[in-house]
């Protein structure tokens, strides 16, 4: 959902994310290139390449990991929908074989401005790397991304994974071939997304590219330069869009675990040992050379933006847990042997952290929970959205009128992580403290496959098993259930609402209120051809499926059978009272 939120260019009907509209339709048009779509990287506009190629190899990364997992939730088709509208944005921008367009937008002109994206004034100045401007490390995470991704799409749509592959190859040739920083070339992302140098990215592609293809050429090409490019001797704590190390020295272990390393053993076997020592430091078994954590048993590697580097490495973790267990292996640490699922426990107890088992007892995950944060430093969850206030918001008023509001932002921005708490678990929920409350993509992508894991582990049954804390209204909120009698089917239809509202917001005069409904089987029996008539609806609904019938919907397409015990839930936004619900007809 958070992803639907950050999404640039011209959205689709069936976008989620009802608060958002078109924006960025012109992105490339003084260039000469076709740059619509992509992703914002965080609560501002701009559109930079680095972090938001991680983003979508992550995204991939974790569909490829956990494909059955993320299937049995029903969420296959908004992962890889996902994964596309960052792949497919990464196919324009490459317009040539060593031509790749880097950037849309520039922080300093973005920042000065608090408005809508679909308001934007600032200036949308696309900046490429070519073969006199290189970005091996932008290059190469690009290559790597569309290499995962080939991987992701590979069993749904072979002729789309074969596409990303030739842009993939090409964009490794560039980026090994024409080597240099990016923010030498894109001097403005200097300032925003510093790179410490190229040769992880480089090492990550080759790895990503063995991965995709099997051949071994890429195999040769990390092993030939580990040393030269620090693979085998590069011991991090931290693994995150600047820094790859870790990621590369885990999968090269699956390649050694697999026993497929050949003649390349002994250089693999230099690989793992680095594996090791980032998932010891992480685990606290490291001779005292570990990740530091808060007091509350949150990893702390930055003061800026930590969690998005918390939820990388928990992901990283659960990844390497299932290499070990699937090879039979244990972890080896300075300070002894680890089981995997003592390292998979310790990636959960970061995912509990974040949502909600810290000591401010607040999920740092938006829309999760009783308590998360409602004042994120983001410029489109912050203002009303064109639906509700079409009007334009200008650049400074968005700043008087909606950046300095005390009141909670008007739009919910579901599944956005945000920087979270201090090196002492302290947090303050203010748009101002952008360190803690801008949420960025970095920060969710790993967390769909690390939940998905999670999630397959507790037992859950269905796609809509939620916890009852998932969305509690707050206490002055009105909160009731209904059960109703039919007019079509015989008896009373076993079906239960539970009506609640979990937001409201002034603009002007008006009170605008958030309502969901949950709608539950009660019976014994699966439920299909779910009808339901709605009356009093004045605002917008997304959950439902319209029929051709007036005030009549059904359940969405993917949603074909309700089964006893579970759930599914739709949302809608209007002025005045609850809208009505009944049931029409169902089998």
């Amino acid at each position: 959902m958070f992803l639907e939120a950050q999404r640039s260019g011209k959205l689709p009907f069936d976008q989620r994310v009802k608060w958002r509209g078109d924006s960025g339709l012109k992105d490339g048009a003084l260039q000469g290139v076709d740059l619509v779509g992509g992703y914002y990287d965080a609560g501002d506009h701009v559109k930079f390449g680095l972090p938001m190629a991680f983003s979508v190899t992550m995204l991939a990364w974790g569909t490829i990991e956990y494909r059955k997992e993320i299937t049995n939730l029903n969420q296959m088709g908004h992962t890889l929908w996902a994964i596309r509208w960052g792949t497919d944005y990464f196919i324009k921008a490459h317009t040539q074989p060593n031509v790749l367009w880097g950037q849309v937008g520039d922080g300093d002109s973005d920042h000065y401005c608090w408005e809508r994206a679909e308001d934007m004034t600032t200036p949308r100045t696309a900046y490429k790397l070519d073969e006199a401007h290189p970005g091996s490390d932008l290059a190469g995470e690009t290559a790597a991304a569309l290499a995962a991704a080939a991987i992701a799409f590979k069993p749904y749509n072979s002729s789309y994974s074969e596409l990303l592959l030739v842009h993939a190859k090409q964009l490794f040739s560039f980026a090994d071939k024409f080597r240099g920083l990016y923010d030498d070339s894109i001097q403005c992302a200097k300032q925003f997304y510093t790179s410490s140098g190229y040769s992880d990215e480089l090492l990550w592609a080759a790895t990503w590219l063995f991965r995709a293809t099997g051949d071994e050429h890429y195999l040769k090409y990390v092993v030939d330069n580990a040393v030269y490019m620090g693979g085998t001797g590069w011991a991090v704590k931290e693994f995150s869009w600047d820094n790859k190390y870790g990621g590369v020295q885990i999968l090269l272990s699956k390649v050694l675990m697999e026993q497929k390393g050949g003649a390349y053993t002994s250089t693999l076997k230099q690989y793992q040992a680095k594996a090791d020592y980032f998932a010891c430091a992480c685990l606290q078994k490291n001779d005292g050379y570990n990740v530091h954590l808060t007091p509350g048993g949150l990893m702390y590697v930055h003061e800026w933006n930590n969690l998005q580097y918390a939820s990388a490495a928990s992901f990283l973790l659960a990844v390497y847990s299932d290499y070990l267990s699937a090879a039979n292996a244990k972890l080896t640490c300075p300070d002894g042997q680890i089981q995997p699922h003592e390292v998979l426990n310790f990636a959960k107890s970061q995912a509990d952290y974040i949502l909600g088992k810290n000591p401010k007892s607040m999920s740092y995950l938006v829309g999760y929970g009783p308590k998360y944060p409602t004042h994120v430093h983001h410029r489109g969850a912050s203002i009303a959205s064109i639906s509700v206030l079409p009007s334009m918001v200008s650049c400074v008023q968005g700043f008087e009128a909606w950046y300095r509001r005390p009141e909670a932002d008007p739009n919910v921005i579901y599944g956005a992580l945000v920087g979270g708490p201090d090196q002492n678990d302290g947090f303050n929920d203010d748009r101002s403290s952008y360190e803690q409350t801008e949420p960025t993509l970095c920060g969710s992508a790993p967390l769909v496959g690390l939940f998905s894991k999670l999630e397959s582990l507790s037992g859950n049954k269905g796609p809509y098993h939620k916890r009852p804390t998932t969305e509690q209204p707050s206490q002055n909120y009105h909160h009731q259930e209904t059960s109703v009698p039919s007019t079509k089917s015989p008896g009373v239809p076993p079906v239960r609402f539970l009506h609640s509202i979990t937001n409201t917001w002034n603009v002007g005069k008006t009170t605008y209120y958030r309502h969901k409904v949950v709608i539950k089987n009660t019976s014994e029996k699966p439920i299909t051809d779910l009808k339901l008539v709605i009356e009093d609806l004045s605002g917008n609904l997304w959950g439902l499926s319209p029929t051709p019938v007036k005030n009549t919907y059904e359940l969405p397409p993917w949603l074909k059978v309700l089964n006893p015990g579970s759930d599914c839930s739709f949302v809608y936004i209007q002025e005045g009272p609850q809208a009505k619900v009944s049931v029409l007809s169902y089998q």
